[in-house]
């Protein structure tokens, strides 16, 4: 392990932030403009909505790509290349005269941004280790998780100035911005501890860490938590617009109470970290996601407390990614320091692709009311105890 110093720098916490909230980042910022991207393409509601499950998926499947790449190069320029493909995807959006063109840039894009999500996480791994990893991990979403609150208010501000392609403009900027910024940090994988066998052997090593209960345990633990947030983020319009009848901007703000909720919880896991361990945490959060979704659930079905008896077990809920996310990825990349970027990409592509998959769900059983919602949240809340008893697995460190 690479020697680090007591306290993060600032540089490295800033550009650590931005290459990990680039997800948020790069879908956040044009939702204000979706109704004026469904005119000027002539795109239905269906086939904008595309536009964002194209690059969940894109997201998904890529880091699957650039982890191995990274344990085999290096950190940065992978990440660099990566940031090329994501400037070139930004670009290709704003100029984007159909909506096929559009979900096409959005894959490329998506494909790009998910490189530096996947190898800032490894270079946490490669810098630190055990509480510390977990410590410094829970800052970088405690900062990562403010961009959902913020990203939408930008993306607003430049759509008052210019048209929506002036908002993928901006994202193209940034992609630039943050190239120049990235060469400011040091490769904290030197060449004596990387894997030198050709790539197709790499990427096999997949099969391998798909064996590992431990591995399975953090990854689905996690997994299950982004499925329920994802369920949350698709059903909770619905339930809270349609259902209740609550005003676009009033659901804004109780969105963002969710965030600062989030937040706060991955600042108390930092603080716990050293005290109590990622593994005691990770349960911890496990038992609240539990206990919140079962009462979401009862006030779900019943409509008892109205509105408040579905939001306060949300902001519950969703707080317990503070605990769960930073812990299910360092508990993991601990094992595996040698394949962190590997590792990393494993863990990423199960965390979205159960996220897509709760949100499917929601939208197969659409009904109208918070049912179907609070369902899923709760069927996976207790899905990751299984997940959790893996955990007691032997340890194996590579």
């Amino acid at each position: 392990m690479t020697s680090s110093p007591s306290a993060p720098s600032w540089r490295l916490l800033a550009v650590l932030s931005l290459l990990m909230g680039f997800a948020a980042i790069s879908t956040d910022f044009y939702l204000p403009a979706m109704p004026a991207m469904a005119r000027s393409l002539h795109a239905s509601p269906e086939a904008l909505a595309l536009t964002i499950s194209g690059f969940l998926a894109g997201f998904s499947v890529g880091q699957l790509f650039w982890g191995p790449i990274g344990d085999r190069f290096g950190r940065r320029i992978p990440i660099a290349c990566g940031l090329v493909l994501f400037i070139i995807g930004s670009l290709g959006c704003a100029l984007s005269s159909s909506i096929t063109i559009m979900i096409s840039w959005r894959v490329v894009q998506a494909v790009g941004a998910c490189a530096g999500v996947v190898l800032a996480r490894a270079m946490v791994r490669d810098l630190y280790e055990g509480a510390r990893a977990t410590a410094m991990m829970s800052h970088l979403m405690t900062i990562t998780a403010a961009t959902p609150l913020l990203a939408p208010t930008i993306g607003g501000q430049i759509l008052a100035f210019g048209s929506w392609r002036s908002i993928f403009t901006v994202l193209t900027v940034i992609g630039v911005l943050i190239f120049g910024l990235l060469f400011t940090l040091p490769e904290t994988f030197p060449p004596n501890r990387r894997h030198h066998e050709p790539l197709a052997r790499v990427f096999a090593h997949y099969k391998d860490l798909l064996l590992q209960p431990r591995l399975i345990g953090y990854a689905g633990a996690g997994g299950c938590l982004y499925a329920g947030m994802f369920a949350y983020i698709s059903g909770s319009p619905a339930a809270y617009i349609n259902y209740y009848h609550v005003s676009p901007s009033y659901y804004g703000l109780l969105f963002g109470l969710n965030i600062i909720g989030i937040m706060g919880a991955n600042a108390i896991n930092a603080r716990l970290a050293h005290r109590l361990g990622s593994d005691r945490l990770l349960t911890l959060g496990g038992g609240i996601a539990i206990a919140s979704a079962l009462s979401l659930t009862v006030t779900g079905n019943t409509g008892w407390d109205g509105l408040w008896g579905l939001a306060i077990p949300l902001f519950f809920y969703t707080a317990t990614s503070g605990f769960i996310v930073a812990n299910s990825l360092t508990g993991a990349l601990h094992q595996h320091p040698r394949r962190a970027g590997a590792v990393s990409a494993l863990v990423g592509a199960i965390h979205y692709g159960s996220g897509i998959l709760g949100s499917a769900l929601v939208g197969a059983f659409a009904n109208g009311t918070p049912k179907p919602m609070t369902a899923i949240i709760l069927g996976f809340s207790l899905l990751g105890v299984f997940f959790l008893l893996l955990l007691k697995a032997p340890q194996k460190v590579t």
